[in-house]
């Protein structure tokens, strides 16, 4: 539960990729429902396009992996708003393709970016929230963390790495009345899938691959524009959840996704039970 002062007051909202996507409509939410945003996008200029000018809004440039970038923003929070109560890291991007076909430098700049620059602008706000004794942190995963599919094993391991460090910091930062959140999207109607925005396909190409290639490439150019997921409400979803009396460790949120991750979860049991003697067979006979 957020503390007092921030469920029944005012809040201030932090969000990172905000001219676009999810980040644009929770921010545009957020701002629908009183509340104070600071939105943080490498491209202001798309974001004031798109956003306009309200008294509420803050927008400040920002590329997570830049130290300065990161110390400037949250200074610039401080300064306008005082304090920082919801902390939402979206930005990101999806590298999709098969581990060989991706040079080790394309895949360092994914981690940079997914799970480096999240816990830069974490530990850029951590201070101002333990001062208070209060925030909240939303991570923006995806269900790509919590089961990987087919051209997604590097995307999925930053995610992955993103739940395992969202849960551990939401143990961590509970005695400071921090809590720490990850939102689980499915596919919503953004531009990640598209290859000219948000989605990067590997940069090196082996024959052995390109059957699978040119078929995983289609997927993504006939789901971009298609995806069922409406990201207003999305944002909607996300603000009552925030505000409700127990916020949750994850939320998953779409509907395509449920069924899925319901099937995943239940394999993965049946699977940890079929091997249960071989697990417990492992210590010294004393």
């Amino acid at each position: 539960m957020m503390h007092e002062t921030t469920k029944t007051n005012q809040q201030v909202w932090f969000v990172t990729g905000a001219n676009k996507g999810i980040g644009l409509a929770i921010v545009k939410e957020a701002l629908e429902r009183g509340h104070q945003v600071v939105a943080t996008a490498r491209n202001t200029e798309e974001a004031t396009h798109r956003l306009g000018t309200h008294p509420n809004l803050l927008i400040v440039k920002l590329d997570v992996t830049h130290d300065h970038h990161v110390k400037e923003a949250v200074e610039a929070t401080v300064e306008r708003f005082g304090r920082v109560d919801v902390l939402v890291n979206n930005a990101g991007y999806g590298l999709v393709g098969y581990f060989e076909e991706m040079s080790e430098e394309r895949i360092r700049r994914q981690f940079e970016t997914n799970v480096f620059g999240t816990m830069k602008v974490t530990r850029a706000v951590l201070p101002l929230m333990r001062a208070q004794e209060s925030g909240l942190v939303i991570t923006v995963s995806s269900t790509s963390g919590i089961k990987a599919v087919a051209g997604g094993s590097v995307y999925s391991a930053t995610k992955f790495a993103l739940e395992g460090w969202t849960e551990g910091m939401n143990i961590d930062m509970e005695p400071f009345g921090i809590r720490f959140m990850l939102l689980e999207p499915g596919p919503f109607r953004t531009d990640f899938a598209n290859e000219q925005a948000s989605m990067q396909m590997p940069d090196l190409t082996l024959n052995a691959y390109e059957g699978a290639r040119e078929k995983l490439v289609q997927v993504f150019r006939t789901m971009n524009g298609t995806q069922s997921g409406n990201p207003a409400k999305l944002a909607k979803g996300l603000l009552n959840v925030v505000n409700s009396e127990e916020v949750p460790l994850r939320l998953l949120i779409s509907k395509p996704a449920i069924p899925a991750v319901d099937a995943y979860y239940k394999n993965r049991f049946a699977e940890f039970e079929k091997w249960q003697a071989v697990s417990a067979d492992s210590d010294f006979e004393e």
